[in-house]
């Protein structure tokens, strides 16, 4: 077992993502599934109708592989030192990141958003403990534009003892108390999907995943709420994802 274990910030559930948009009797969308309902203000911001345009995600642990290198990069296959990329199939994520208040979403931009993960037999960079010190392969990080959007590219992530297969994120934003604000959390698989491609080269030279998601203490406390879906672009996989980010709560705004 890995020590992924330091707790950050709280869930928000489903009552009170609802109660916080002011929406009671709406439902949420699943995680990445496209979003009917939505209207626009004259502002341009997106009032959360019957089907929610924006939900507060989960936040989750930060775990002990987070190195604040402020790699501003999209496509963080390549370790910078050696230009070699990581082997594995491709993932670009687009991500949107949006600004919850009562009754509405907006586009959150100039938002630093973070994503870090292991490559496809489990290893992260600049790890002391694991021989990776000095590389920087699989971590980036890429500023939001004006429409919250941010995008990199990636590969599928192997997997390591006692944890499923995942994705970390970080975004790095202002709290509406004007100090920094902090939101961490974790991307996951299907067990479906995450079988399937594990079956593939590289991953397939390290087998299985001992720890699949209905067995993952961190997924089990919300991880259904950050599940990617991804589809074929024929060269390898891509995934949307919306997060919502409640500036106002301190709590989950913290350094972690």
């Amino acid at each position: 077992m890995h020590d992924d274990d330091e707790p950050v910030g709280r869930v928000l559930g489903r009552r009170q993502a609802l109660i916080l948009l002011g929406a009671a009797g709406a439902t949420l969308t699943v995680a990445g599934s496209p979003v009917a309902g939505a209207t626009q203000t004259a502002g341009g911001a997106e009032v959360c109708g019957p089907a929610l345009n924006c939900v507060v995600k989960p936040e989750q642990m930060e775990g002990p592989y987070f190195v604040d290198r402020m790699l501003n990069r999209s496509d963080i296959r390549t370790d910078p030192a050696t230009g070699q990329p990581s082997p594995g199939t491709a993932l670009t994520l687009n991500f949107t990141v949006q600004s919850v208040r009562p009754g509405q979403c907006s586009p959150l931009p100039n938002a630093v958003v973070d994503i870090w993960q292991c490559d496809a037999f489990g290893l992260y960079s600049d790890i002391p403990s694991q021989g990776s010190s000095g590389r920087r392969f699989l971590r980036g990080y890429q500023n939001t534009n004006s429409d919250g959007k941010a995008q990199f590219i990636t590969i599928l992530p192997g997997w390591y003892t006692g944890r499923t297969l995942h994705i970390h994120i970080k975004i790095r934003t202002t709290g509406t108390n004007g100090l920094p604000y902090e939101f961490t959390s974790q991307l996951y698989f299907t067990p479906a999907f995450g079988a399937a491609y594990l079956r593939t080269q590289p991953y397939a030279r390290k087998g299985p995943a001992d720890t699949t998601n209905n067995r993952d203490s961190i997924y089990l406390r919300g991880g259904a709420q950050m599940v990617l879906n991804p589809t074929s672009t024929g060269a390898g996989y891509s995934a949307d994802f919306a997060i919502g980010l409640d500036l106002s709560n301190t709590q989950v705004g913290r350094p972690d």
